[in-house]
Parts: C-alpha cells; sequence; structure tokens
C-alpha cells in the first residue's frame, strides 16, 4: 500500500500559517509508534522540504546519543528514499533522485518492496497531494494534534470528487494527539 501519514491540526494543517510544525513535536510514546510504524516500510517517497527536514537523521551523529534517537535512525536511515525535487541535483544517505513521474516511482517503490510485504510511505504536502489526487495513495493516516493554527499547509488538496474511506484504526496517545487509520475505498 501507498500511504500518507502526518501530523495535524485540528482544522487540518500540517503546518501553521508561518510554516511552522513545532506543535508536531511527539511525546516519548508518539516516538516508539513512530518508530514501529516507520519499521514496517519498505520504501519511501519525499518532496524536498521533508527530505532536507529528516536528512538531519542521517548526518548528525549527536543524535543517536539518546536511546530513542538511535533506534529511529537505526530504521529510518537505511529505508530506501525516493526524493522528488526541481533543485537539488545530489541527495545523501540511502536516497536517490526521481527519475520518474510520481505514478512510475511509486508503482516501482510497490513493487520493489512486495515480495517482503512492506508499504510505502509518501510525504511532503506537495508531493502526497500529487498522489492522492492521481488516486495512487491507498491510506491516511493522521496524528490529529489538539490545536487550531487557522490556517497553513492544508494535509489534503482541494478534490473535485468526493474521496470515500474507511476508518480502520484509531488511537489516543496520553498527549491527547489522536491516531487516525483511514483506507481508501476502491471500486465503488
Amino acid at each position: 500500500m501507498l500511504i500518507y501519514s502526518m501530523g495535524v491540526s485540528v482544522d487540518g494543517f500540517i503546518s501553521d500559517r508561518a510554516g511552522e510544525f513545532g506543535w508536531t513535536e511527539p511525546s516519548e510514546e508518539q516516538f516508539r509508534f513512530h518508530i514501529e510504524q516507520t519499521s514496517e516500510l519498505g520504501a519511501f517517497l519525499c518532496g524536498r522540504r521533508l527530505y532536507e527536514t529528516m536528512l538531519v537523521w542521517d548526518t548528525d551523529p549527536s543524535l543517536r546519543e539518546n536511546e530513542l534517537a538511535a533506534e529511529f535512525a537505526d530504521v529510518w536511515c537505511p529505508l530506501p528514499k525516493v526524493v522528488f525535487s526541481r533543485t537539488l541535483d545530489s541527495v545523501q544517505g540511502n536516497a536517490r533522485l526521481a527519475e520518474g513521474s510520481v505514478a512510475e516511482e511509486a508503482a516501482a517503490a510497490l513493487n520493489a518492496t512486495a515480495k517482503d510485504a512492506k508499504d510505502v510511505a509518501i510525504g511532503g504536502a506537495g508531493l502526497a497531494a500529487d498522489a492522492f489526487e492521481l488516486g495512487l495513495v491507498d491510506e491516511l493516516r493522521m496524528l490529529r494534534h489538539p490545536i487550531v493554527v487557522g490556517g497553513g499547509t492544508p494535509f489534503l488538496p482541494p478534490v473535485t470528487e468526493d474521496v470515500r474511506l474507511d476508518l480502520v484504526e484509531t488511537r489516543t496517545f496520553g498527549s491527547r494527539v489522536i491516531f487516525e487509520r483511514y483506507r481508501r475505498i476502491r471500486g465503488e
């Protein structure tokens, strides 16, 4: 499956009007959950900004000084990543620049991970919006934070037709953040 997962405000934004997302910083319980979720992936498709935000895990050894952060780095760093960018000439870590369209790269990643029965995640608002509009996203996973930011980068793009979803899982963390997992209903 192709999964789009992000922290989101109650009003549906992944960053606020100033482009900030510090309010999505995970509690220890949520961080452990992120590690578990990431360990189940076979690949990650990401936009340039998300790639640059996450690159610190590959380049800053001080992040490994904390046991939990080291555990995340051990899962994140070896995960194959495909970076979509019109401005980068090269990438670092276990990443490569996308050579095809989002549809082609998603299909290739899903095909490559099928033998291991691993899912592929997609992240970065613009990239995920493109994939969602093309009908490529199979699951939406939101960590809904108890905050209203009033504007910013929306989790989902505007749609011209209804997209039917099935709520398949919820979980409330001690921090009062709610995990919501929706599967796209296909073939109706």
